[in-house]
């Protein structure tokens, strides 16, 4: 069987390079490539692909936002996260948003192909390094007796971009208190909506004071 895939990610050689790997592979056909995520949700609805090989760190909404309205969107596409980061918050964050697979970009093209096969078969796929940072996650989780965090799948920056968010700073002030550009400050600002499941901005602030995050004023 033939899977139809779409490649989503800014940098354009990576990109380059990855849709001449996917070329070669037999079952796989490329149907069309994006560079951030508005550009993926419309190639989505437009090519209909399979499987979305998804970078996180794009500009706009990014990529865990871009995968949560893809699988709201089009539940029939299987969403694999390609990306550098191997933390556990980013793992977490983008099975939240409904990826089936997550996969490190020095993943042999082996790996990717099995993978895509694997995913659009309905099954769940992780790369070897990603599911040894997610049991290491869970051990040092055991050992632990700290109290549970509101919002636990944050990191901790974002959790100091949701706080300042509730106490009504804009990105402009965001960036310049934690010394960040206004890009980052909107990447972080889009992923926080994308683990809290808020649809907007207001959303999530109300969310955080409801959980006493950030109430205290500017």
């Amino acid at each position: 069987m033939t899977v139809r895939v779409l490649v989503v990610d800014d940098h354009a050689l990576f990109r380059a390079g990855l849709l001449a790997v996917l070329s070669a592979m037999d079952d796989v056909d490329v149907v069309g490539e994006a560079a951030d995520g508005e550009q993926a949700l419309v190639a989505v609805a437009e090519l209909k692909p399979q499987v979305v090989l998804m970078d996180l760190r794009m500009p706009g909404i990014g990529g865990l936002a871009a995968t949560a309205r893809v699988v709201e969107r089009h539940p029939d596409v299987a969403v694999v996260v390609l990306t550098m980061s191997e933390d556990p918050d980013s793992v977490f964050a983008a099975l939240r948003a409904g990826a089936r697979g997550y996969l490190l970009k020095e993943a042999e093209a082996r790996d990717v192909e099995r993978t895509i096969a694997a995913v659009a078969n309905g099954e769940a796929v992780f790369g070897a390094r990603v599911a040894e940072q997610v049991v290491g996650f869970f051990s040092a989780s055991a050992t632990t007796s700290a109290e549970p965090q509101a919002f636990p799948d944050l990191t901790a920056r974002e959790r100091e971009v949701l706080e300042m968010m509730a106490r009504g700073l804009d990105n402009a002030s965001i960036a310049r208190r934690l010394f960040l550009s206004e890009k980052t400050v909107r990447n972080r600002v889009s992923d926080i909506l994308a683990k809290l499941r808020a649809r907007t901005r207001a959303e999530a602030v109300a969310r955080a004071r409801d959980a006493g995050i950030g109430g205290s004023g500017a």
